[in-house]
């Protein structure tokens, strides 16, 4: 059975392209949607983390994997569903931090809250 903990197991392509698909759309559908998902700041501490050089491969492998799924303008539930189109791009994200959360730095959230104009209250 192989561990699939080494990073030499994952799809280095694959990370690859989500990498560049998180890079050019992230950060524009999150201005467009801010203000209607109650994840905002959980995607952006995310998307910190992913970038920071310190964080794993595979921990960067499993959050731009989420962020893909964010950003892709067609997912399981279409996002322009009133009240229910960003409930899949939740689960998946929340499921990739509730796996990587150890990774997550307070310096990752602090850079989140800032972007978004949010005070650490």
């Amino acid at each position: 059975m192989p561990d699939f903990r080494q990073s030499a197991h994952y799809l280095p392509l694959t990370v690859a392209r989500n990498e560049t698909r998180v890079r050019r759309g992230f950060w524009k559908k999150l201005a467009r949607v801010a203000g209607r998902i109650p994840f905002a700041e959980e995607a952006a501490a995310a998307w910190f983390c992913a970038m920071d050089p310190e964080t794993p491969f595979r921990v960067r492998a499993t959050i731009l994997a989420a962020l893909a799924y964010f950003v892709m303008p067609a997912d399981f539930i279409p996002d322009v569903i009133a009240g229910f189109g960003f409930t899949d791009d939740a689960t998946v994200l929340m499921t990739a931090i509730s796996i990587v959360s150890g990774h997550m730095k307070e310096a990752h959230r602090a850079a989140a809250r800032k972007t978004l104009g949010r005070s650490g209250d």
